[in-house]
């Protein structure tokens, strides 16, 4: 007699379907493809974009919502550029952008709110971004971090975590002196 359990994905804390994994897997293998050997920044995001086409990794690399405004407030441009080229760019320059929940929340997950997953994956990502990541620094680039960012800077993760006075950096469209403080975090200023 076969019994089917439900399985807990690690890279998000959800229920997950083999289709979830195989998403998710299919993102780790497309993010991979561009990790940098030595991170000088880590952006931080809290929750994976829900669409493929706002995945920066996304080798259609539409680059819209969260990947748009990410190479924008970089001023990476990318018209006329294929997708390769534009993450070539963005590793070279030592930069990874990876999420606390790798995948999008799926609805209805447990009654859990996108604060309680947060909160209950943060001590993974934590981990990873210690072992395994090991950035020069941390930016947090997501409003929903503002949540866990007091918890982000009390840990040791290795490196510096860097935020605006506000929270987590803005960087939809015009930011104004969240940009400019953004960009003096990635000089190293």
């Amino acid at each position: 007699m076969t019994s089917s359990s439900a399985l807990l994905c690690d890279g998000c804390g959800q229920l997950a379907s083999p289709d979830h994994f195989a998403r998710r897997l299919r993102r780790l293998e497309w993010t991979t493809r561009y990790r940098p050997v030595h991170i000088q920044a880590l952006f931080l995001g809290a929750i994976a974009p829900e669409g493929e086409s706002s995945f920066l990794y996304c080798p259609e690399g539409h680059f819209i919502g969260e990947a748009g405004d990410l190479l924008d407030a970089l001023q990476i441009h990318r018209e006329g550029k294929s997708a390769e080229i534009v993450l070539t760019e963005f590793q070279k320059r030592g930069f990874l952008l990876t999420h606390v929940l790798e995948c999008p929340l799926a609805p209805g997950q447990t009654g859990l709110s996108a604060e309680e997953f947060l909160g209950r994956q943060l001590p993974a990502a934590i981990a990873r971004i210690r072992r395994s990541l090991k950035p020069k620094r941390v930016v947090l680039i997501s409003d929903e971090l503002n949540l866990v960012a007091a918890k982000l800077r009390e840990v040791d993760l290795g490196c510096p975590v860097f935020a605006s006075k506000t929270g987590s950096f803005l960087l939809k469209g015009n930011a104004g002196t969240d940009l400019a403080t953004f960009r003096r975090v990635l000089e190293g200023r």
